[in-house]
């Protein structure tokens, strides 16, 4: 052994259950005797052994056999720094010294510590095999195992005839502590023959088992890692909603007190709005639906009492805000004040020079402050005049409806009442088919209580068809009311027109002749044709429709006319048959959609008239 070596490399892979584990070394085979004891004190230690002398005494009094080292001297382990599980490169200008190992049945001698560390292949994943090669011929099975037991447990040695085993260990950090023994030469007992020495190479193996067990902890990991991902989002996701119980007498009646309760309110409307959307309304419960929906309407007038309290909490918040502002403002004036009347050259001289400079920041800071609330203020006043302007030209709009859009409001209000009375109709129609086909399948004609409901519901839908009859009568006659409205309106305008035609013909006859006003202001003033072309359209178009005797709309009538001439105007045909009232005559045809106004050829009835 050397004695000058200044560095000790040992690699000692292992958790504190395997401190524990010591080589069993028998003192009576060791043959050959220790020059240092010291060094071998020292790699006996890192080894996890007991450093026992020739005759089984120990060699150093502070081995403690609990931690399976000396006090003195910490071993190496995984958790120190720069060691994993895998140890580092070896520097390649640090020499590596290994000690003899002395075993029952043979001794392992290490390697020239100048020599390059054994070449080793790359790690699988998951490796606990070894290929241990360089084995004696005469080596055992036996042998084997107590060469490598002492790096941890073995699960299974699979020996081959050439010199070369494979061992697997129960825990991959065995296999690192397996390697620290490659390179060793290998002498069973005292024997220098050939076939009882070797040279060890110890190298992982890549084994079936060993991957598996790997993929399967592999798998482990991703599970308990989606497991824990998992349970983070379900602890982070918003808790659901508690679910809607089913409509039962019992539940209804509970949800309509809760209605009644404003606490309560929001989670029984929820559960009222879900019943209705299931379909859970029918003839026998909804009178109870239509009680729970009149009881969520009366909430609202609760909603807008609440509304108007709370405006009016703002508003008295908003006059104690501008109460208080004011109040600000004025101290604000009154401080500008001192500032200014500080600032006069009476009391100015009187100050130093830094007095003067923090008197003029303070009333610049000052005035600044108080412009801003002074713009705040004004601000809210601007505000609330605006509000006030809008409510009164809200106002006034309000006034200034015409009777033109009354009749249309009335006109669409008739127009949608007609249209759900006609689906109240189609519902007891379809109702009343139900119970026949009910009927004829039961083949119950005696049955009292069908017979009664079918009497009741034939006359609700009597009773139907006749409101709705009325109904379409007065809607026909506020249609009838609106178009008549509008006729006379069209027909003020162009009265309005036709007089200021009037006028200015008037004007230019007496500026003619004074003696032929009298008899053109008559004929102007008594005959509604004015010219020669009006009375050439009016005698085609009483020959037009005395061709058609039922009528003809006005549109159909221009359309003939445009084929005679294309500059006639529509408004003008118009307008002259509606002065022609003995002539020509408007009536309204059809129902609904289909109503449509006609023009009719009465001068046979007018000629009796005049």
């Amino acid at each position: 052994m050397q004695r000058d070596i200044r560095w000790l490399w040992v690699y000692e892979i292992g958790n504190e259950a395997d401190s524990n584990r010591t080589l069993n070394v028998d003192s009576t085979a060791m043959t050959l005797p220790m020059s240092d004891p010291t060094a071998w004190a020292t790699a006996m230690n890192n080894l996890g052994m007991a450093p026992l002398g020739i005759a089984g005494q120990p060699i150093l009094p502070d081995f403690d056999p609990a931690l399976g080292m000396m006090t003195g001297i910490p071993p190496i382990t995984p958790m120190m720094p720069g060691l994993g599980i895998v140890p580092p490169p070896i520097p390649p200008d640090m020499p590596v010294v290994k000690e003899i190992i002395h075993c029952k049945s043979c001794t392992l001698f290490p390697p020239n510590p100048n020599l390059p560390p054994p070449a080793t292949r790359e790690r699988p994943p998951g490796c606990k095999t070894v290929f241990v090669g360089g084995l004696p011929e005469n080596g055992t099975e036996q042998i084997i195992v107590e060469v490598f037991e002492q790096c941890g447990e073995i699960i299974a040695i699979r020996k081959s005839k050439k010199n070369f085993c494979h061992i697997r260990f129960a825990e991959e950090y065995m296999v690192d502590k397996a390697l620290y023994l490659s390179g060793y030469r290998i002498r069973l007992g005292s024997s220098t023959d050939k076939k009882d020495t070797g040279r060890l190479h110890v190298d992982f193996a890549q084994a079936r088992d060993d991957l598996y067990e790997w993929e399967c902890k592999q798998r482990m990991l991703a599970r308990e890692e989606r497991h824990r991902r998992r349970m983070e989002e379900e602890r982070l996701r918003p808790p659901s909603p508690p679910p809607v119980v089913h409509y039962s007498d019992h539940e209804c009646s509970i949800v309509a007190e809760k209605l009644k309760d404003d606490s309560k309110f929001s989670e029984a409307v929820q559960t009222l709005l879900t019943w209705i959307e299931r379909g859970e309304v029918n003839r026998r419960s909804a009178n109870n639906f239509y009680s729970m929906i009149q009881s969520a309407n009366s909430h609202v007038r609760r909603l807008v009492n609440e509304k108007a309290a709370h405006e009016k909490d703002m508003e008295e918040a908003k006059e104690k805000f501008k109460q208080a502002l004011s109040g600000i403002l004025i101290q604000f004036e009154q401080i500008v004040a001192v500032y200014h009347s500080a600032s006069k050259q009476k009391a100015w001289d009187h100050f130093t020079k830094a007095q003067r400079k923090n008197i003029s920041v303070w009333c610049k800071q000052a005035e600044e402050i108080r412009n801003i609330h002074n713009d705040e203020l004004m601000g809210i006043r601007r505000e609330e005049e605006m509000e006030m302007s809008d409510d009164e030209i809200e106002e006034t709009t309000e006034t200034k409806e015409t009777e033109e859009s009354a009749l249309v409001s009335q006109a669409e209000a008739l127009k949608e009442e007609n249209d759900s009375l006609r689906w109240q109709l189609d519902a007891y129609r379809n109702e009343v088919e139900l119970l026949k086909q009910e009927q004829g399948k039961a083949h119950r004609e005696d049955d009292p209580n069908k017979e009664q409901q079918l009497k009741l519901l034939q006359q609700a839908l009597q009773g139907m068809q006749q409101h709705l009859l009325k109904v379409q009568e007065e809607y026909k006659r506020k249609e009838a009311e609106l178009e008549k409205v509008k006729d006379d309106k069209l027909q003020v305008e162009k009265m309005l027109e036709n007089l200021k035609e009037k006028e200015n013909c008037a004007s230019r006859l007496c500026a003619s002749s004074q003696d032929s006003e009298y008899p053109l202001e008559k004929t102007m003033n008594t005959s509604p044709i004015k010219s020669e072309r009006e009375a050439l359209l009016v005698g085609i178009i009483s020959t037009f429709l005395h061709v058609h005797p039922f009528g003809a709309s006005i549109e159909y009538i221009c359309s003939y006319l445009h084929r005679l001439d294309n500059k006639i105007c529509t408004s003008d045909v118009e307008c002259l048959m509606s002065r022609l009232q003995h002539t020509f005559k408007q009536e309204m045809t059809g129902v609904g959609a289909s109503l449509e106004k006609r023009w009719k050829f009465c001068g046979f009835e007018g000629l009796k008239l005049t």
